[in-house]
């Protein structure tokens, strides 16, 4: 018989924790589940390879049991004497013979962890009727709470300061309904006041893998006032696990779609607004543009390029605790174009007369 290399299998150290072996066979089970691989022989043998390997590794007490029986095989023990000393422990895996769904497990599994497919190579249970406490043979439904989903979602400007809603589509990897998390389908019937398992079998649903790939729709509210990287949490919406108290959460986060006219730094917005010469220089009132309308704004006169004028409270709207953001407005001061002959006259009288007032060369700057 070939010795399992179950920490191989699944791609892990020996000295893996718990999650990090959990973490590695869910991701084997999703690549080589026969949903995603019908037909394909090779990724059925090695899901089954998986599979057992993880009803070793993911329960303490047969892990330990692996691992003192692994250094016994590379040390040479006859076979014989191995099986005498590890199939003779008794406990709750030894001596358990399975019904139909034995023939996913390998020799190796049957002799020294259960007797799967071979009768049981140990000493015999005391309780020869059935098999009362199922969860001792690591079938049971799982107690941990299914993995949490991430999910990113993308909204205009308008709508994150006024708020809206989002249908999205989320693929999980739910735990089977069928046999709730746990792999195996056992057939029971009570005696007395006990529950007695006369069978298990491999889920026919997940294929002994304890998770099934899912899509579902789910209908988010963002509120107004959510900013670009807000994360969500949204309880209850992740993986379904086998109640609802263990499904797991959504993170969504929200991000802001680029605006045409407002640039968001935060909660809030800046805005280049261009004005033509002359209204920076005699002053004016130009209407400009806001999150919830048109509004009027003065511009001072004598004003220049970059100049910024903020509306305070007119960014993006605040939420909770937080206030709203401001809107700031950055002159840009435009010259005009396409002049009558005349208008080039008054500019060219402009000219002289700054000229003769020792107007100060704007350049001069450049050449220090």
């Amino acid at each position: 018989m070939e010795f399992q290399d179950y920490y191989k299998t699944l791609g892990v150290e020996r000295t893996a924790t718990e999650q990090e072996i959990k973490s590695a066979y869910r991701k084997l089970a999703r690549k080589f589940h026969p949903d995603v691989n019908p037909g394909n022989k090779e990724a059925e043998k090695r899901f089954k390879e998986i599979n057992e390997a993880y009803q070793v590794l993911g329960d303490p007490d047969k892990r330990k049991k692996y691992d003192e029986l692994g250094a016994d095989w590379q040390r040479g023990a006859a076979e014989d004497e191995l099986r005498r000393r590890y199939a003779q422990q008794g406990g709750p895996s030894s001596g358990f013979r399975a019904g139909p769904g034995a023939e996913d497990f390998s020799d190796f599994f049957a002799s020294f962890f259960g007797g799967m497919g071979g009768g049981g190579m140990g000493g015999r249970r005391t309780r020869t009727a059935g098999f009362e406490d199922f969860g001792d043979f690591g079938f049971a439904p799982r107690e941990e709470k299914a993995p949490d989903l991430t999910a990113e979602v993308q909204i205009t400007l308008a709508e994150a300061a006024h708020g809206t809603r989002r249908r999205l589509e989320l693929t999980a990897q739910d735990d089977c309904p069928v046999c709730k998390g746990a792999g195996m389908v056992m057939q029971e019937e009570r005696m007395g006041q006990a529950r007695v398992v006369r069978s298990a079998k491999t889920c026919s649903r997940c294929k002994g893998s304890g998770i099934i790939p899912n899509r579902r729709t789910l209908e988010v509210t963002i509120p107004a006032g959510t900013t670009d990287g807000t994360r969500m949490r949204l309880a209850g919406q992740g993986g379904r696990g086998p109640r609802a108290d263990l499904n797991g959460d959504l993170f969504l986060t929200v991000r802001l779609q680029p605006d045409r006219v407002f640039k968001v730094n935060g909660r809030d917005l800046r805005v280049e607004l261009p004005v033509w010469d002359y209204e920076a220089v005699l002053g004016a009132e130009v209407t400009v543009p806001t999150l919830t309308g048109k509004l009027s704004l003065k511009i001072p006169a004598d004003s220049q390029t970059g100049r910024v004028m903020r509306l305070k409270g007119k960014g993006l709207p605040g939420r909770g605790k937080d206030p709203a953001g401001d809107l700031f407005f950055e002159l840009k001061v435009l010259a005009p174009n396409n002049l009558t002959e005349d208008e080039r006259a008054l500019f060219r009288e402009l000219a002289e007369k700054e000229r003769r007032r020792g107007t100060p060369d704007p350049r001069s700057e450049l050449f220090r």
